[in-house]
């Protein structure tokens, strides 16, 4: 597995990419609408990536960034093994990965400059505040924070945040973030988390992490999640993630597909269950009506991007 995320140009994205799918997916594209792949690492980090061109009947156009505009290089392949080689290559981070290519810089310009933020100490506050909040839930993107630091603050009248300066402070904090958890050691509650869902998923009951933005959205759409095998539900919606990164627990939320009493019971055991059998601590009284939490809770969360 490839600690990487592939987004192809037909809106696809591929998370922890085994070798052999990295290169059906370079040896696929070339049609309209699926011409390149962009890699990131896991975690992202800015202007570090990889990418390949192809239209049918053409070479393949490797591409590498590594932090900087006078770091960006091109080669050419004239066919996918070169190309895959490279890019399985510089996801593993191997030395003297690039070598089959002969590489060239590519001039893409200096960077614009970022103007500082025009805002009084209790907006900046307030602004990166939120920003952290949703950062320490772990399942937002770059662009998701960037997009978030840019809107917070917008009133009908007042827009006080540009494009690339929220960026710029997206960037910031999720730098200052990705060098905190390389200080984590082993399995975190949030991937034993991940650990249970999965089990939970492939026994029938469909298990969704940071679902839906609430209760009321998380309940109308989790039935088109489940297959027709599924008998029942748990998911956590995004105020749920909120408050478990504020250090408050993780309520689920569950239930039966034929809304009985009894599957919703009985999805609520298998759920407390698969969330003791990885190391979690519930609380729960057996009653279909109320929710589980997960407590206590230490919500160390990596990031993807």
């Amino acid at each position: 597995m490839l600690a990487i995320v592939v987004n192809t140009e037909n809106w696809e994205r591929h998370v922890g990419v085994p070798a052999e799918d990295l290169a059906a997916l370079v040896r696929r594209i070339g049609a309209e609408g699926d011409r390149y792949l962009v890699l990131q690492r896991i975690p992202d980090l800015p202007d570090v990536y990889a990418q390949v061109w192809h239209e049918a009947g053409g070479d393949y156009t490797v591409e590498h960034r590594d932090g900087a505009a006078d770091r960006h290089f091109q080669a050419f392949a004239d066919g996918p093994e070169a190309a895959i080689a490279a890019l399985e290559g510089w996801a593993r981070q191997e030395a003297g990965w690039g070598g089959g290519l002969t590489w060239e810089p590519l001039d893409t310009g200096p960077a614009p400059e970022v103007p500082p933020l025009d805002l009084g100490d209790d907006e900046r506050a307030e602004l990166e505040a939120r920003v952290r909040e949703s950062l320490v839930g772990g399942y937002a993107t770059r662009a998701d924070l960037a997009e978030l630091a840019e809107e917070y603050l917008v009133t009908e009248d007042r827009r006080p945040v540009s494009r690339a300066q929220a960026q710029a402070l997206a960037d910031r904090l999720w730098t200052e973030r990705v060098a905190e958890q390389a200080a984590w050691r082993g399995e975190t509650d949030p991937e034993r988390l991940t650990r249970a869902f999965a089990a939970l998923d492939a026994a029938g009951i469909t298990a969704r992490e940071n679902f839906t933005c609430c209760r009321s959205c998380g309940q109308a759409e989790i039935g088109a999640e489940g297959g027709p095998d599924q008998r029942g539900f748990v998911y956590f919606h995004t105020q749920c993630t909120d408050s478990a990164a504020a250090g408050r627990g993780l309520t689920l939320l569950y239930g039966g597909f034929d809304g009985s009493t009894e599957t919703t019971a009985a999805v609520g055991r298998e759920v407390v269950a698969a969330l003791e059998a990885v190391g979690l601590a519930t609380e729960w009284d057996g009653d279909p009506e109320r929710a589980v939490t997960v407590t206590p809770l230490d919500w160390r969360r990596r990031l993807v991007g």
